[in-house]
């Protein structure tokens, strides 16, 4: 099978394609064809090792990971494809059944979705796909939806509350505003720059906010959540100002807070609000499995709309 493989850290380049023995399913596994998969911001920082070695972090990201090179060459975190067969012990899918799914656990090495199949256990967070939208658009959701509601429960927002969410058209911040808008009932306000204020009104945004406006603190207002869906390598004045706009009791928090764990109940929850309308998976643009090398300059640009997904098969 072909397969997207990283033998060291470094730049994109450092991602080849290659054919590699195409895997069996144990007695407790599904073998998956990948349809697609996506180029997260945290696939660039393993590839590329973007923590210091020596920092405490980059000092566990090298005992999970690997210190000179990827224990698990063949990266990627997200898929979305069909199974196409299961082991002896396997209850939850069967043959022909289109699942979308996360491979990443905390303090675990687990990818593998930058190639053609991949085999996952029985309880792997896979979960039947969405079926009103396309396997491109299934592997643009577990990513970015783990991520932002675990930061907006820990906002423990009730509805009606104002929200102010930084970063609104990343992968982080388009899902958050939808989750902020549609599943915790929050007035709520995007950040973004002057190119994405349509795409994050059209996300259910009520207020835009354009961070490049040199008068964009004048219209901020005070907030009961501050969710930081950029992290804290990106400031700008009004990111600076708006951590003073909290109401008595807000609070506000950076998705560089800790690593969450991703729940398979979030899936199925996803899988309802697609096919409900109530959540649209954003996508910037798709690559072929080729062109890897391409997809992981393109997110490292910090200027993507949403995902990037790759086409496998």
């Amino acid at each position: 099978m072909k397969a997207i493989v990283c033998t060291k850290y470094g730049p994109p380049e450092v991602l080849r394609l290659q054919d590699v023995r195409k895997p069996s399913p144990r007695a407790n596994e599904v073998l998956i064809k990948i349809r697609a998969t996506a180029v997260t911001a945290s696939d660039c920082i393993i590839r590329g090792f973007k923590l210091k070695r020596l920092s405490p972090m980059g000092f566990m990201m090298g005992l999970v990971i690997g210190f000179r090179g990827p224990r698990k060459p063949i990266l990627g975190m997200v898929l979305a494809g069909d199974v196409e067969a299961v082991g002896a012990d396997v209850t939850r899918f069967k043959p022909g059944d289109a699942v979308y799914g996360s491979t990443f656990r905390p303090n675990q090495i687990r990818f593998g979705a930058y190639a053609e199949y991949l085999c996952m256990a029985d309880d792997s967070l896979i979960a039947a796909k969405p079926a009103n939208v396309s396997y491109e658009e299934s592997a643009a959701i577990p990513y970015g939806i783990n991520l932002a509601l675990h930061f907006l429960r820990q906002g423990e927002i009730q509805g009606g509350q104002k929200v102010l969410i930084y970063g609104a058209s990343g992968s982080i911040g388009t899902a958050a505003v939808q989750l902020a808008k549609y599943h915790f009932g929050a007035d709520v306000t995007g950040v973004c720059s002057t190119a994405n204020i349509d795409l994050v009104k059209s996300l259910g945004a009520d207020h835009v906010i354009d961070y490049t406006d040199e008068d964009a603190t004048s219209h901020l207002e005070r907030y009961d959540f501050i969710l930081d869906a950029v992290g804290r390598r990106k400031s700008s004045a009004l990111k600076t100002q708006s951590e003073q706009a909290l109401t008595p009791n807000g609070k506000i928090i950076s998705v560089d807070d800790g690593t969450p764990k991703d729940r398979l109940e979030n899936l199925l929850l996803l899988k309802e609000m697609v096919e409900a309308g109530q959540f649209k998976p954003v996508i910037d643009c798709a690559y072929p499995l080729e062109q890897m090398v391409e997809a992981h300059r393109h997110v490292e640009t910090g200027h993507k709309k949403g995902n990037v997904v790759i086409t496998v098969a």
